[in-house]
């Protein structure tokens, strides 16, 4: 079995098991602060979450083969569009090859940047604290840097809200 279908494979796994253990790997006000995370964007440019320093930021990693991930895609997008003024900033992380990410985001009108991870984003998701390796992952920040909250598998937007409101 070539290396492509491995990893494929693997990531359906983690996916699956994200969503059946996302109960068990959700925690709150870690404060553990945010060094640095750069990866390219769909044109090639290298990004770092520092660019969107003093605002809250919801870092959501994701892959368009994952059934969860897309179903919280567009209540980000509507959350992004009705919060972003008060100094909320989302940020997708694709766990695939920007190509890939880019045939799937094209489906969606997107308002928020998605930056490319890649086959070896998982590790990315390790170092925010995915102790499963899970996706969806979303990592929410702090003006400060701080890390309030993390969780593998799906949030709703209300799950968003209760925990950025009172970040805003």
């Amino acid at each position: 079995m070539n290396k492509s279908i491995q990893v494929s494979l693997m990531l359906i796994f983690v996916c699956a098991a994200g969503n059946a253990w996302s109960q068990s790997v959700t925690t709150a006000d870690t404060k553990q602060t945010v060094t640095s995370l750069t990866l390219p964007d769909l044109s090639g440019q290298q990004r770092d979450l520092s660019e969107w320093r003093n605002k809250v930021l919801v870092v959501n990693f994701w892959a368009s083969w994952c059934p969860p991930c897309l179903k919280e895609i567009p209540e980000f997008i509507s959350l992004q569009k009705t919060m972003g003024g008060q100094g909320l900033q989302f940020i997708g992380v694709a766990i695939e090859a920007a190509d890939s990410a880019q045939a799937f985001l094209t489906t969606l009108d997107m308002n928020y940047p998605n930056l490319i991870a890649g086959d070896d984003g998982i590790v990315h998701t390790i170092a925010f604290g995915n102790r499963t390796g899970a996706l969806p992952f979303t990592v929410i920040i702090d003006r400060q840097g701080q890390i309030r909250h993390r969780q593998a598998g799906p949030m709703s937007q209300a799950q968003v809200l209760q925990i950025v409101e009172p970040l805003l």
